[in-house]
């Protein structure tokens, strides 16, 4: 498992020694149908390189497709389902519903990917689905990788909309990763509709449980707040977030929405953004943008696998990388 996860072949021997010195003989006849059983469990379909990072579309051995990136400073982004049963209104992936979940081999075949094609020394579980949703699995691969995988483990971050259950199993892990939890808004009611199938739990208390989490574990909570014009980013928002978590052991993450043409939702503008940030800063509380992943290569929120299957005759994607030219 150990020499798998680092993305080296089975018979791998060590700097002093030949696999074929020491392994049994059993062993090593068993390690081409072991290989090919593993290399069965994921391929990588197509390869997207962007200016933030490289995005990669994976087969999985049933025919299925998940996302994910390869992140600057040696991180990678992984998916934990096929879809996502939450419907967040302003990600392509809940757009398609759940489809099935996704295994723990199948979750760790996508690190042994990435690491084929580079070094790999962050893991987080933002990718495609609702990690609380298939919470087994990816706990299974988040202990693999702390222990076998030469992860460090506040390097494993769990990102989640929010659900008991992650909070009530995560204290009880011999790994227990960093914690990242999508807010987006400091209104109950809107979040309730933003997130519509997350689990009824109020911004306020999304906090306290992570509060409490951050002092069980010494790592800072890191909040995903997805940027959303005119919905999500006035200053009656931007109050009030300050005063849910200034002086909390955490950072906001502002994430400027990946726009779709004919969405509902779009991207603040450029001004604006910094102008959050600067104002968030100014007031003690850490913030940062973190744009998706992929979007200079329509890469981002699941946009490559709904290309793949068929979706682009639903939904067109805006990436006008020229200006239109208007009509004599």
């Amino acid at each position: 498992m150990r020499v798998w996860l680092n993305g080296q072949a089975l018979d791998t021997g060590t700097r002093r020694r030949r696999a074929e010195d020491f392994l049994p003989l059993a062993l090593r006849n068993a390690l081409p149908a072991v290989t090919a059983e593993l290399d069965g469990l994921a391929r990588i379909r197509s390869e997207h390189a962007g200016t933030d990072g490289s995005r990669l579309l994976v087969d999985l051995a049933d025919g299925q497709m998940v996302e994910s990136v390869l992140l600057p400073r040696d991180g990678l982004c992984v998916s934990t389902q096929v879809g996502c049963a939450v419907g967040c209104r302003f990600c392509m992936t809940g757009k398609s519903g759940l489809i099935r979940q996704v295994s723990s081999m199948e979750i760790l075949a996508q690190v042994v990917l990435a690491r084929r094609l580079r070094s790999v020394k962050k893991v987080v579980f933002m990718g495609m689905g609702e990690p609380a949703h298939n919470l087994e699995n990816v706990l299974e691969a988040i202990d693999l990788l702390g222990t076998e995988g030469n992860i460090g483990h506040k390097n494993l971050v769990l990102s989640t909309v929010g659900d008991l259950r992650v909070f009530e199993a995560l204290p009880q892990q011999r790994v227990k990763p960093a914690l990242a939890l999508s807010l987006h808004t400091t209104k109950h009611e809107l979040r309730e509709h933003l997130l519509p199938r997350a689990a009824k739990i109020s911004p306020a208390e999304l906090v306290e449980l992570g509060e409490k989490y951050a002092r069980d574990t010494g790592y800072p909570i890191q909040y995903q707040w997805t940027l959303l014009k005119g919905v999500n980013d006035g200053d009656d928002e931007l109050d009030a977030v300050l005063h849910l978590l200034k002086g909390k052991y955490c950072v906001l993450n502002v994430i400027p929405f990946n726009s779709l043409e004919g969405d509902d939702y779009q991207r603040p503008d450029p001004e604006r953004i910094r102008e959050i940030v600067h104002y968030l800063h100014r007031r003690g509380l850490l913030t940062k943008v973190r744009n998706s992943a992929g979007q200079d290569v329509d890469g981002g929120c699941g946009q490559l696998r709904a290309r793949a299957v068929g979706a682009e005759q639903i939904v067109i994607l805006r990436r006008q990388r020229t200006p239109r030219r208007e009509a004599a």
